[in-house]
């Protein structure tokens, strides 16, 4: 490691195979924290290139425990976190929706790294169990239209960097890494991101992927379409901005959407939507990330028409029901 923090602090970049070789290692518990902390920290000094981030990917797929859910046709949304935006769930309830609407998720997250509250905190608080069995998971989809996949699981170097991770309390490439190395490998990715430089580079990757896939970033900084400002969505096909009152009716404020300030009180949040009984603002932000969702199968005909799906599967209680069944499988 000492070789290669030498030629990075030369302001060089690695070759694909160079990070794949450097994140292997780190995933095998090569090297020790400081060495690993101090790798982690030249990514925030600097943009990570499309290279290294192909290399650092073709790694964690290479270690990682498989999901063989293919048969599924599943969809992820995902954002990349590190927003610093302190968000309730928002793209974990919108995959109930999505389920609720009888599109079947394959949810990929990890603990909160730079927010209260990341999605496998709040499954967590929901009472769902945490497994790479693909039995489990494979009765969850076809009882619940959606499981869970936590991240350290599956992947080794997710669960060595993460003690690393939560002391540095801020984002790092692990971040950008996650939305592309679902164990599942779905067939339809909604992904949110912070920044309009990792929407390029999403899109270089996403394109080549050759799957349907949307992306979304609030132009206000927040990974998920947050209805604070426009949008920019991006998909095989294209860019275009969309505006809140396109995509949710109307604005909403920052303090609308809050997590709250303990996983205890993001959870309660998480259940109360889910249930319902959200405000307007909240609900509508909710929507707007499932209907996106939705509209990215190709299933829809329109973003609309996705919208409509998404209202009444939280309307009629098929959201909420999906959870109960999900985690009634847990006992």
């Amino acid at each position: 490691m000492k070789r290669i923090l030498q030629y990075l602090f030369e302001h060089k970049t690695l070759s694909r195979e160079s990070a794949k070789e450097a994140l292997v290692n780190i995933g095998k518990g090569v090297y020790n924290e400081h060495e690993v902390t101090a790798f982690m920290t030249v990514y925030l000094m600097r943009s990570i290139t499309i290279e290294e981030l192909q290399g650092f990917r073709d790694a964690l797929l290479e270690l990682c425990v498989k999901a063989d859910l293919a048969q599924y046709e599943a969809m992820d949304i995902v954002g990349t976190g590190g927003d610093g935006k302190n968000t309730f769930n928002i793209s974990t309830l919108a995959c109930f929706i999505v389920a609720g609407a009888g599109q079947k998720v394959a949810k990929h997250g990890n603990y909160g790294a730079s927010s209260v509250s990341g999605a496998s905190n709040v499954m967590e608080q929901m009472g769902y169990v945490f497994s790479n069995n693909n039995d489990k998971l494979k009765k969850e989809l076809e009882t619940a239209n959606i499981c869970f996949l936590h991240a350290p699981l599956f992947h080794p170097a997710l669960k060595t960097v993460g003690p690393i991770r939560k002391n540095l309390a801020m984002r790092t490439f692990f971040n950008m890494l996650g939305p592309m190395a679902n164990p599942a490998n779905p067939a339809y990715q909604l992904v949110g991101v912070y920044n309009r430089e990792m929407a390029r580079i999403y899109n270089y990757l996403l394109q080549a992927g050759g799957k349907p896939f949307t992306i979304i970033h609030s132009l206000d900084g927040y990974d998920e379409i947050s209805l604070t400002s426009d949008t920019k969505v991006i998909t095989h096909e294209g860019e275009r901005v969309m505006t809140p009152e396109q995509l949710g009716k109307r604005m909403v404020m920052a303090s609308d959407i809050n997590g709250g300030d303990t996983v205890e009180e993001a959870a309660a949040i998480f259940r109360k939507i889910l249930k319902g009984e959200g405000s307007w603002a909240q609900n509508a932000v909710v929507l707007a990330n499932a209907a996106m969702a939705l509209h990215c199968t190709g299933k829809y005909e329109s973003y609309n028409a996705a919208y409509d799906a998404a209202v009444e599967s939280l309307e009629s209680g098929k959201a909420w029901r999906g959870l109960e069944l999900l985690i009634g499988l847990q006992k």
